[in-house]
């Protein structure tokens, strides 16, 4: 499981050069990782104990379609654990691989803030924080101080209604909880937060209400689909165009 297609709708497929976390706010009550972790011990003899897996480093160099990149599905990149060198050589080979996108999301923003300006930021990462509820909308504050080409919050799963602040905020990805002991989402939530999208010039990804099953909601808002992406994937696709190279589909 160091590299796989995944049904996330938001990105292509996953690369793990870490596993493993701990949890650190309301959001991680049902973690889908440590779910994950649990049911395939094959996979993770270490558990859900944070794990070095240096020997992914390479696999997006041989991944020759050009694809969105969820980095650490598994873990948090930003992780305090995580040693500073090895987060270098992640960022290095995310840079030498542009023509994938890598899409990165931590709960741990201090430390993404303390860190950034030790990284190179090329512009084929970006990076986000997730923001569950009211008390974690600060989260924002320090994503908006990372140099990313593309700044995105993730609200899932969403546990309450948000006033955010979208200033330097390119993408909104909002979604329900879902799992045994699922916590519920309201609508209302959803929409305040799409109506807050489109006054910030956001985009305004809604990726499932949630429920037992992932899908057991769908994923229709109002009559449709809110499939939206940053202008910055757009501007990549044509650049990989122009270069004679396949899209990521």
């Amino acid at each position: 499981m160091s590299s796989t297609k995944t049904a996330i709708e938001w990105t292509d497929k996953t690369w793990n050069p870490t596993t493993g976390c701990n949890k650190v706010s309301p959001g991680c009550k049902h973690c889908y990782a440590e779910t994950i972790t649990k049911r395939f011990t094959q996979h993770f003899p270490n558990g859900f104990d944070f794990t070095l897996h240096p020997e992914r480093l390479d696999d997006p160099r041989r991944w020759r379609k050009p694809s969105r990149v969820f980095v650490n599905s598994m873990s948090d990149l930003f992780h305090e654990r995580m040693p500073f060198p090895l987060l270098e050589s992640i960022f290095r080979v995310m840079e030498e691989c542009p023509r994938h996108v890598f899409q990165i999301l931590t709960k741990r923003h201090e430390r993404l803030a303390e860190l950034a300006p030790e990284l190179d930021w090329p512009r084929n990462v970006w990076m986000g924080v997730s923001v569950e509820n009211q008390d974690y909308a600060h989260r924002a504050d320090y994503l908006r101080r990372v140099p990313a080409a593309v700044r995105f919050l993730s609200c899932e799963p969403l546990l309450g209604p948000l006033d955010l602040d979208l200033e330097g905020i390119h993408w909104a990805i909002v979604g329900g909880e879902s799992g045994r002991g699922h916590r519920p989402i309201e609508a209302g939530w959803v929409r305040d937060i799409r109506t807050q999208a489109r006054n910030a010039g956001a985009a305004f990804f809604f990726k499932q209400w949630g429920g037992l099953h992932p899908k057991a909601g769908g994923r229709e808002l109002d009559g449709r689909v809110y499939d939206e992406m940053p202008s910055a994937w757009s501007a990549h696709l044509r650049a990989l165009d122009e270069a004679g190279l396949a899209a990521a589909t």
